[in-house]
């Protein structure tokens, strides 16, 4: 059977949002919910939002280096493998080797950091890089309560283009040159990621978050299937 995932490069949340060795980062892909996080060398980390042990939301947790460690007991896993490395009330017991928080391939690209649900890629595909023109500014990440669908029906009404290859919507809204990266987070949720070749802070930045506002009442003032 062919894995439904494995084309599927989502765009999560913007790279910068996600620091080494710092903080925890929640977020969703196709009802999947995730923790985002970085070791300490910078790799990019996206895990399922879940404790191997109890189940307690990793998001709780702390990055202790190269490792994630649960709020809960305090197991500790390894970025990469997500293997339990540590148990802090058995310090000099071996960890499990069966105990591993479920990992996903996550990778950065275009100031994003996209995560692959299926269980077999390792890499993203080059288009990934072109997703966003270079030297362009992140404007803001837009919550939908719709309908991917929805979401891209109304971009396709405003005149946007999709790149098939990166996935992203090319187009302009109030006269503002946008880029916007779908999400589908549940089935009733898009985020939409906005670029910008708009500087920070300029007029047309500020026309853009307006006009992204605008879009999200339109989309959600529609009928939902």
């Amino acid at each position: 059977m062919t894995n439904p995932h494995a084309c599927t490069w989502h765009p999560v949340a913007p790279s910068a949002g996600v620091r080494a060795g710092a903080n925890i980062v929640a977020g969703f892909a196709e009802g999947q919910e995730l923790a985002l996080w970085r070791s300490a060398d910078g790799a990019a980390q996206a895990w399922e939002n879940r404790c191997p042990h109890r189940s307690v939301r990793l998001t709780l947790g702390q990055v202790i280096e190269n490792r994630l460690s649960c709020a809960y007991h305090g197991w500790q896993y390894a970025a990469g493998s997500g293997q339990c490395t540590h148990i802090p009330a058995h310090p000099a017991m071996q960890a499990p080797r069966n105990v591993c928080a479920k990992v996903f391939a996550a990778v950065d690209a275009a100031g994003m950091l996209w995560v692959n649900l299926a269980q077999d890629i390792s890499a993203a595909p080059p288009s990934l890089a072109g997703a966003v023109p270079a030297g362009w500014h992140f404007c803001r990440t837009l919550t939908v309560c719709a309908g991917a669908q929805a979401v891209r029906e109304a971009l396709a009404r405003q005149g946007f283009a999709i790149d098939a290859g990166s996935g992203a919507w090319q187009g302009t809204l109030n006269e503002v040159k946008t880029v916007a990266l779908l999400l589908e987070a549940q089935p009733r949720l898009t985020f939409v990621h906005l670029w910008t070749e708009a500087a920070p802070g300029s007029s047309a930045m500020k026309t853009l978050h307006a006009a992204a506002r605008k879009l999200r009442s339109d989309i959600e003032a529609q009928p939902q299937g």
